[in-house]
């Protein structure tokens, strides 16, 4: 077996505290002061600037942030859910992150699988895997937009049983054949004596996947599918019990738990932690004490959505970077590859 680590394998840290990423675009369009903005120039809600979108990106990878995590929104539906996600095609952005990033880890937080045929998820995800030097963390789910599905020609209740039968088409489309076979995807109409295969494969033997939610699965399904859970930010006592769940059902082989939460960093470093919706308002002292909570809970990775805050993201990229990542480091800057120095609290 290779000892090459893996993408999930960068986002654990051994110290059994939570690694941080972040979550794009890294903006703060949901922010009181650039709502008031938006709304006076009459300009869309849920719709990010992107300006500066690759610059800010590699200062969070040089600044020593674990991952870079990228929405699935294929529309933008301003009356039931006004939010435009990272706004770029998933795949595309990914490519471009993979050339202008050289150590976080790269992620899908989700894509919706059942809107998208499995096997070009398949060759984009290995590709993306390749070109970054195997960063990459497939995150996928069934999707939650019923509007979204009768215009890509799919069943909404039937979501679930589309994501099971992706998720075997994506293993078996990385999958390696040394006997000179090709696939065997018999629901497809395809056998493995077509000698058809998807390029490029992946770094390793499969792209790691994280199953976000439930995605209209049983747990039982997703601990024996996913390399990862995916989950939406809990309190404290809730994600006591999802992470003990998670523990049990991975028992025999330990697999990392995942979580996005959404960040109003104060500019003042003692603000208490109050929740907001998926997330926190506090400054960098609880946000700290906080999550060494969650990594003793279990959580081996958070990722930081920032457009809830009011201060410019730069700054609070750089606050992040000095008061708080030095204090659960990923394995890459455990090692003194890019650490950022510890700063007084």
């Amino acid at each position: 077996m290779s000892s090459t680590p893996t993408a999930l394998d960068r986002l654990v840290s051994p110290a059994g505290l939570p690694t941080l990423g972040l979550e794009l675009p890294l903006d703060n369009d949901w922010g009181a002061t650039r709502l008031r903005a938006d709304r006076a120039a009459g300009r869309p809600f849920g719709v990010p600037d992107l300006t500066r979108h690759a610059e800010l990106a590699c200062l969070a990878d040089e600044l020593g942030f674990a991952g870079l995590w990228v929405r699935d929104v294929p529309l933008y539906d301003p009356e039931q859910f006004g939010d435009a996600g990272s706004v770029f095609e998933t795949f595309t952005h990914l490519g471009h992150l993979a050339a202008v990033t050289e150590r976080a880890v790269l992620g899908t937080a989700a894509v919706v699988l059942p809107l998208r045929h499995p096997l070009l998820v398949a060759k984009a995800a290995a590709t993306v895997d390749v070109l970054s030097g195997g960063r990459f963390v497939l995150g996928l789910a069934s999707g939650d937009r019923p509007v979204e599905y009768p215009l890509f020609g799919e069943d909404f209740q039937s979501r679930g049983a589309a994501f099971r039968r992706g998720v075997e088409i994506l293993h078996a489309a990385w999958a390696r054949h040394t006997d000179g076979a090709g696939m065997d995807l018999p629901e497809l109409g395809l056998g493995a004596d077509r000698h058809l295969e998807v390029l490029p494969k992946p770094t390793g033997p499969s792209v790691p996947l994280a199953i976000a939610g439930h995605a209209q699965q049983s747990a039982e399904w997703i601990s024996q599918n996913a390399d990862a859970s995916l989950n939406y930010p809990r309190p404290l006592g809730a994600l006591r019990l999802k992470t003990r769940e998670w523990q049990e059902l991975t028992a025999g082989t330990p697999k990392p738990y995942l979580t996005p939460m959404q960040l109003d960093l104060t500019g003042d470093p003692p603000t208490a932690a109050s929740p907001i919706r998926l997330g926190l308002r506090t400054g960098h002292r609880a946000l700290i004490d906080h999550l060494r909570a969650m990594g003793e809970l279990g959580v081996a990775h958070v990722s930081f959505n920032l457009r809830p805050g009011d201060r410019p993201v730069e700054e609070v990229l750089h606050e992040l970077a000095e008061t708080v990542l030095p204090h659960f480091p990923s394995p890459s800057t455990a090692t003194g590859t890019g650490a950022v120095g510890v700063v007084a609290s």
